[in-house]
């Protein structure tokens, strides 16, 4: 019988215990063997789904004499990815394909393409930047897939595989186990990390980080390090967050937050003891907005929460983190302690005001379609009064949606984007925009002066 690989390792220490009081001569090399035989048959089956990502761009190159920008440069990446579905559909990080106008997809085993380096085209349906996560499509059927792992098992020692192409490095492994659960590498960010010191290397990103069983705990994104190489210090995206995002993002090409309207706060000693807390674990509730979702499913102030789904809260970047990760409609079972009671409460998880989402709202698909940058924009006008009170420049199109399917080639655009102008030509409307663009000639370059969170940049690309 074949054993899985933390099986086989169980195995081997228990054989060492074993070779302590009695002579095991041949015990150990067949425990060994069946070791290596597990984990070589768990990589040739996860390989299969783990793939190479190239992507293709263009990018300003710096003259560093004037001290500007002077030409656009064809860019080439690799990253990796893991097919989570039989029809196509590919997980990665968002920062593998930023600013990519091509995109292909190598896959151990599949038939090549006329993509990006022989693999196979590939589209972006969208992408997350609050969780550094993109899902692509490739048009193939019956494809290998890998199963997404509940990341809350995961545990701290846990052995666990890392698959990627690092350093373009195609089909590669290593192997190692968790440093960490639920690691914060800021105090301000709300993402939590599965923290492996299997080596991670640059081009592992997106790939997968899984256990004993192949199955996905988490998507490899980034590594600390004061060389730029693996030094034992890599960090994966847990699957439960990735599960989430993936099935927004497949569904509708971008991720609605959700929100229950609540302050919380970590339970410290003076807290506990100047409101004179009886318990001292759990988030301590310090704020329900009236009318809001936990205030309609009867949380009060002074509540400490539990657990969320069963699940217990760890602290309070971790309660935030669950309701992150939920979608508008979503209900949350959470238990809570007061006065001595654990009380049960259903909460409904409300979507999170975003104003891009007004903006996809105002937008006609027909009227304001730009189809050679696949986006809806609304131009500026004074009507936008807090909007142009805001940009550097009072005039430009504001990007109001990235089309999931996008008909022309892939621009670093996102919702909320004001471009100002097309190759140093002023943009002050949609029809302006469109017409500059329909005249750019194939192999021209387009340089969009992009106002984005307060700063201009530039986006470049070829027209195909």
């Amino acid at each position: 019988m074949r054993v899985t690989g933390l099986t086989a390792v169980a195995a081997l220490l228990a054989a060492g215990a074993a070779a302590q009081t009695r002579p095991q001569a041949k015990q150990a090399p067949g425990t060994i063997l069946e070791m290596s035989a597990s984990f070589e048959e768990l990589a040739q089956r996860v390989s299969r789904s783990v793939v190479q990502i190239s992507v293709s761009g263009y990018a300003l190159v710096p003259d560093a004499e004037a001290g500007r920008a002077a030409s656009i440069a064809r860019e080439r990446a690799t990253g990796s990815g893991v097919v989570l579905s039989a029809d196509g559909f590919i997980v990665t990080n968002a920062h593998v394909v930023k600013n990519a106008q091509k995109v292909s997809v190598t896959i151990a085993g599949a038939a090549g393409g006329d993509g990006e380096d022989g693999g196979l085209p590939a589209r972006i349906v969208g992408v997350d930047p609050e969780t550094d996560l993109a899902v692509l499509k490739v048009a193939r059927k019956d494809l290998p897939f890998l199963a997404l792992a509940d990341s809350d098992r995961v545990r701290q020692g846990q052995v666990v595989l890392a698959f990627g192409s690092p350093l373009g490095l195609f089909n590669s492994v290593t192997m190692g186990v968790v440093s960490s659960v639920g690691r914060q590498l800021a105090e301000e960010d709300f993402m939590q990390y599965i923290q492996t010191d299997a080596p991670i290397n640059p081009g592992n990103s997106g790939g997968a980080l899984v256990d004993g069983d192949g199955r996905v705990v988490g998507i490899n994104t980034m590594i600390m390090s004061r060389s730029g190489g693996s030094e034992g210090v890599g960090f994966a995206i847990p699957s439960n967050l990735v599960r989430d995002v993936y099935r927004q993002l497949k569904a509708r090409g971008h991720v609605h937050r959700g929100v229950v309207g609540v302050s919380v706060q970590n339970v410290t000693s003076i807290l506990a003891d100047g409101l004179k807390l009886k318990r001292r674990s759990g988030v301590l509730v310090s704020d329900v907005r009236p009318d809001g979702p936990a205030d309609k499913g009867g949380l009060k102030a002074g509540d400490l929460v539990l657990s969320v789904d069963k699940v217990p809260v760890r602290n309070a970047r971790h309660l935030e983190l669950r309701v992150f990760r939920a979608s508008a409609g979503q209900k949350l079972r959470l238990e809570v302690w007061r006065d001595g009671d654990v009380i049960p409460l259903d909460v409904e998880v409300a979507a999170r005001p975003d104003a891009t989402d007004k903006l996809a709202e105002l937008a006609d698909p027909q009227r304001n379609m730009i189809p050679q940058l696949a986006v809806l924009g609304l131009s500026v006008t004074k009507d936008m009064g807090p909007v142009i009170e805001s940009l550097r420049q009072s005039w430009g199109v504001m990007v109001a949606a990235v089309l999931p399917n996008p008909v022309a080639a892939n621009v670093d655009l996102q919702q909320g984007d004001v471009i100002h102008s097309v190759n140093t030509l002023m943009v002050t409307s949609v029809e302006a925009l469109r017409e500059s663009l329909d005249a750019m000639k194939k192999g021209d370059a387009v340089v969009l002066q992009v106002e984005r969170d307060g700063a201009l940049r530039y986006v470049g690309y070829r027209v195909e």
